[in-house]
């Protein structure tokens, strides 16, 4: 009996009961952003490493899933980015100076250039994370890519072409870490 539940269950709600779990971090197969009834889901998700140490668990969401980075990139509607924190503390400092050489290997220097205000508005929003810590960039369309920690709002950057350009930290030519960007394009398991 509790078998034909369980089948019921995965047929009628799916994405209820099917989760992510990456060293011990449960994601979500689907997030509300702003309207209840327009969620996006989980495209893929994977592990931030430096050197040995396990830093962080990225995971991307996405209205549409997708493995290839131009159509994610030209994608219409809600994104969210979550970090989930694994390591014991990441100084302030070391995430403002990722975002800069994410935004510069990643971009052509006129787009550097023209984003260069908002990412020093981004860069002062950030404080030293701890394991355990979640920070959340969402992009809202027409508003820009909302920014929380922990689920607390802490700033608003305006414009698409910003979060565009936040993407490619992950999914650029030069992201952060290759296995990271793979398992966010849900390409992990090939």
């Amino acid at each position: 009996m509790l078998t034909r539940i369980l089948i019921l269950c995965l047929v009628f709600f799916p994405g209820r009961l099917l989760a992510l779990q990456i060293e011990g971090v449960e994601l979500p197969s689907q997030v509300t952003l702003l309207d209840p009834n327009d969620q996006i889901s989980l495209n893929g998700a994977g592990v931030r490493t430096k050197f040995v140490f396990n830093i962080y668990v990225g995971a991307l969401y996405l209205k549409k899933k997708s493995d290839k980075v131009d159509a994610i990139l030209k994608m219409p509607g809600q994104k969210r980015i979550a970090m989930h924190f694994l390591y014991e503390e990441v100084a302030k400092e070391k995430l403002v100076d990722g975002w800069i050489d994410g935004f510069k290997n990643n971009n052509n220097a006129e787009t550097f250039k023209a984003l260069q205000e908002r990412l020093n508005q981004f860069n002062k929003l950030f404080v030293t994370m701890k394991k355990g810590d979640v920070i959340y960039l969402d992009y809202l369309p027409g508003i820009g890519t909302e920014v929380r920690f922990n689920d607390d709002l802490k700033g608003m950057i305006p414009g698409e072409d910003f979060f565009q350009a936040l993407l490619k930290v992950w999914l650029g030519e030069n992201p952060a870490d290759d296995s990271l960007k793979r398992g966010m394009l849900g390409l992990d398991g090939e």
